[in-house]
C-alpha cells in the first residue's frame, strides 16, 4: 500500500473531502505511475480522482464501529515519534 495514504475512518475530528481527495490523487498517483499527468491524460486522471474521492466518501460513510473515534493530534504525536526512532532526527 502507497505509505502517504493515510486512514481515513473512525477520526474525531471526522475526515475532510479535502483529506479524502488528497488520498485519492495519491492512490491514482501511485496505481498510473504518474505524478504529474500529461495534458492528454489530464482528463482521465481527474476523472479516476473523482470517481475514487465519491467511492471513498461512500465507503467511510457507511462503515461502523464501536470502537471510540482517535484523536487526531495523538495519531500525528505517535507517528512523529515512529519516524524519529525510525529515520533518527
Amino acid at each position: 500500500m502507497c505509505r502517504n495514504i493515510k486512514p481515513l475512518f473512525n477520526f474525531d475530528p471526522p475526515v475532510t473531502p479535502e483529506e479524502i481527495r488528497a488520498a485519492s490523487v495519491q492512490f491514482v498517483r501511485k496505481i498510473s505511475g504518474l505524478n504529474k499527468p500529461s495534458q492528454v491524460n489530464e482528463a482521465s486522471f481527474t476523472a479516476a480522482v473523482d470517481e475514487i474521492a465519491a467511492i471513498s466518501t461512500k465507503l467511510l460513510g457507511s462503515l461502523q464501529t464501536n470502537a471510540l473515534p482517535k484523536n487526531r493530534a495523538a495519531e500525528a504525536a505517535r507517528a512523529k515519534a515512529r519516524a524519529r526512532l525510525r529515520f533518527g532526527a
